[in-house]
């Protein structure tokens, strides 16, 4: 019986997968024994501070490196004058994810906290204290931080290799036919990824091999990445990063900081931890970047958009291209005979914005949710009402299948969970009994469905027990759990019954942990290498005379409890390991990849779905605003862990109200530095900000998006939040807010 037969015959979920299981790392980490990078202490290791820029734009004039060296504990100063040379250009990307990085290559400054200097010590005090007393000197050049001074351009690219424009239909005709037209401008500030664990490495040279302790959301590719800066083979790179405490996109990108604690280690033959404080995220790390976005709509006398332009400003650095591709939210989700996309960006004197949790969707979808809110009141309509009528039922442009049922499914779920049907179309009708007023807004929320490539193993062994191995990562959203739910299902064995080995680079390539398609990528070869170990121990069973699965090849066998069963009668089975001492066998070892049929993402359009309802309440007097309730129903396809699944849409929600109503980075235009970098006064939601959270799992059954049907959770909780929060204080104030995040002041004067 081939392998192919057994994993048609075999695919069942349900049993092992679709529970919801505890985390299978969460006694570690409760009890502090999950180690991140920074809790590695190799012997005779050294502690790196890098010295941050405090200016914008500009170069060091000079530093005093003797009085650093002189520091009791101080054992070496790096510089650009004594940087040792890498084998790659570090101002020449490295595809796919490469950005141009800054590793001292010279004394130019092009953003506030760019590394200018890295002190080596024996103790993190020494090297902090040596990194004081460099005192740097400056020649100053005017930072560009704003849009009145950057320099614009027309891009190539927007976020990772994204069109910057797209059009299709006949965009003037739309508008010029049009009964309604509605035009507005919106704004989301640059934001940072704060992550709990900063990024940090231990950095080990042993001859020409490399170790590398390190958070890391692309364990395999950047092991190549790093070899190419070294000049060493691919395999000569270990990355070992069993657990992440979070990574929102940062931790699939190389950057200088690490590099940097890397050639310390390699220039003074000694392990070297370098771990960036808080403030130094706030620039060589990514974010996302700020946007300036307008949005043109126009509707017929029936409510149905007849043409939508959506364009977005978005910013990046001097010396690099990441756009935020914001306005791409608009190409897939409303059913407009003509749309424009469209990007410019902006050259600021800031560090290279990148991939954040939603990269792209959330600024976009802020913009589009406040405007489709904005066309359905021009048009005297509900904002359900509207979307209900102009969501896309097939992918606009290209009319490839789209999962509409599931979107609708969301909206009437979600809907009726919130009480939707009790709102009043007009706003400042609704207070509750201390005055508060109240309004309640909605948005659609909707994420792709990506896959990366990806390989894994898995074993079973003569005691019937198994081994499952892949180069996974899990940064807090659970794939210790749902990983291992996959592959033990695979294997048709309780989870229990497995060790599960990942986070570590010398296992099979798990792919990118990132846009939301780790579960389906990783997924989908673990539960391929089980299926060909089971097909390979069916086979032993199938030919062997003594077995009471003897001659079943044709008729085929379920894999259950550690036992095979023949289809047509469950009494004859056989367990694994009764199979395997006949056979002599010690272990059996499954190999398979996990991609997706390229068939099937040429012709369908593959994304989550979802719908977001807020309600906020806002004192009348002081203009205070606070989110009491947020609803939210998501349609992601076949669900492997509820309770990772809830959690993981709290999570987009509770981001989603940070972005709407308190992320932002406030530059200082004289310095160009961040003037709120540290979680003190760059906030974030607490406890308190979110009293009401409620996530609806919407039962969706999408047979082509993957053969597990697994879509992406990760990021789809925060678009349509934002524009529902929004759209919720319009409601209760009249008064439309369309510059993120949203102040006191921004609706005072309507109270």
């Amino acid at each position: 019986m081939s392998p192919d037969t057994v994993l048609g015959q075999n695919t069942r979920y349900g049993s092992n997968a679709g529970q919801p299981l505890t985390r299978r790392e969460g006694v570690l980490k409760v009890t502090g024994k999950a180690t991140y990078a920074a809790d590695n202490n190799p012997d005779g290791m050294l502690y790196a501070v890098y010295a941050s820029a405090r200016i914008a734009r500009g170069r060091v004039t000079s530093m005093n490196v003797a009085a650093a060296k002189a520091h009791p504990g101080v054992v070496e100063v790096i510089t650009p004058e004594n940087r040792p040379a890498l084998s790659h250009d570090p101002d020449e990307k490295i595809p796919p994810f490469g950005f141009r990085i800054d590793v001292l290559q010279d004394d130019g400054i092009r953003y506030a906290n760019q590394p200018i200097a890295l002190v080596v010590a024996e103790t993190l005090e020494a090297a902090t204290e040596g990194a004081a007393l460099l005192a740097p000197q400056y020649e100053v050049e005017q930072a560009r931080t704003e849009i009145d001074n950057g320099e614009r351009f027309d891009p190539g690219s927007v976020g990772i290799g994204g069109n910057p424009r797209s059009e299709f239909g006949d965009l003037e005709t739309g508008f010029k036919s049009a009964e309604t037209v509605i035009e507005a401008d919106y704004e989301t500030p640059a934001q940072y990824h704060n992550a709990m664990e900063p990024h940090a490495v231990v950095a080990s040279w042993d001859g020409d091999k490399l170790t590398l302790d390190m958070p890391n959301q692309a364990l395999v590719m950047s092991c190549a990445a790093y070899a190419t800066y070294f000049g060493i083979p691919p395999e000569n790179v270990v990355i070992r990063s069993p657990f992440l405490g979070g990574g929102f996109g940062s931790k699939a990108i190389l950057n200088g900081p690490q590099m940097l604690g890397i050639i310390a280690a390699r220039m003074l033959d000694r392990p070297v931890k370098l771990v960036i404080t808080r403030a130094q995220m706030f620039g060589p790390v990514g974010h996302r970047g700020h946007t300036w976005q307008t949005l043109r709509m126009a509707m017929d006398g029936e409510g149905k958009l007849t043409a939508l332009h959506h364009k977005s400003l978005s910013a990046t650095s001097s010396f690099d291209d990441f756009l935020e591709p914001a306005a791409n939210a608009s190409t897939h989700l409303y059913a407009s005979p003509a749309v424009l996309s469209e990007h410019q960006g902006i050259r600021l004197d800031v560090g290279t914005p990148g991939p954040v949790r939603a990269p792209g969707e959330a600024s976009g979808s802020a913009a589009l949710e406040v405007a489709i809110d904005e066309a359905a009141e021009a048009c005297g309509m509900d904002p359900l009402d509207f979307r209900l009528k102009n969501y896309a039922e097939t992918e606009p442009g290209s009319g490839r299948p789209f999962s509409s049922k599931a979107l609708r499914e969301c909206y009437t779920e979600g809907a009726k969970r919130f009480g939707w049907a009790s709102r009043p179309l007009q706003p400042r009708q609704m207070r509750d009994a201390d005055g508060f007023l109240v309004g309640w807004g909605m948005g659609t929320a909707l994420f792709p469905c990506p896959m990366f490539p990806t390989e894994a193993r898995s074993t079973i062994r003569a005691n019937g027990k198994a081994l499952v191995e892949i180069a996974g990562v899990d940064m807090g959203q659970g794939a210790w759990t749902a990983l291992a739910q996959i592959g033990a299902e695979g294997l048709g064995l309780d989870p229990d019954r497995i060790e599960f080995n990942m986070g570590v680079s010398t296992l099979p390539d798990g792919g990118v942990a990132g846009g939301s398609g780790h579960t389906a990528s990783a997924g989908l070869a673990l539960h391929n290498a089980g299926k060909d170990a089971i097909a390979q121990l069916t086979e032993l069973a199938s030919n062997d005379p003594a077995s009471p699965l003897y001659g079943s090849g044709n008729i085929g066998v379920v894999a259950r409890d550690g036992r095979l069963h023949r289809r047509d009668d469950d009494s004859r089975s056989e367990s694994y390991d009764e199979i395997m001492a006949r056979a002599g066998k010690r272990e059996i070892v499954g190999s398979a990849k996990g991609v997706r049929d390229p068939a099937a993402a040429e012709s369908h359009a593959m994304f989550s779905h979802g719908a977001v309802f807020a309600e906020i309440k806002i004192d009348p007097d002081l203009g205070q605003m606070r989110t009491t309730r947020l609803v939210g129903a998501f349609a992601a396809g076949r669900i492997i862990n509820p309770r990772m699944v809830q959690s993981q849409y709290f999570g987009g929600m509770i981001w989603g109200t940070s972005f709407a109503l308190h992320e932002e980075a406030i530059v200082d235009k004289r310095s160009g530095r961040i003037m709120n970098a540290d979680l003190g006064e760059y906030h974030v939601p607490v406890n308190a900000d979110i009293p009401s959270l409620d996530a609806i799992l919407i039962p969706e059954e999408d047979a082509i998006v993957n053969p597990l049907g697994v879509k992406g959770v990760g990021e789809i909780g925060i678009t349509g939040t934002v524009g529902a929060i929004a759209n919720a204080i319009w409601h209760a104030t009249g008064v439309r807010a369309r510059k993120f995040p949203i102040r006191i002041e921004d609706i005072l004067q309507g109270l």
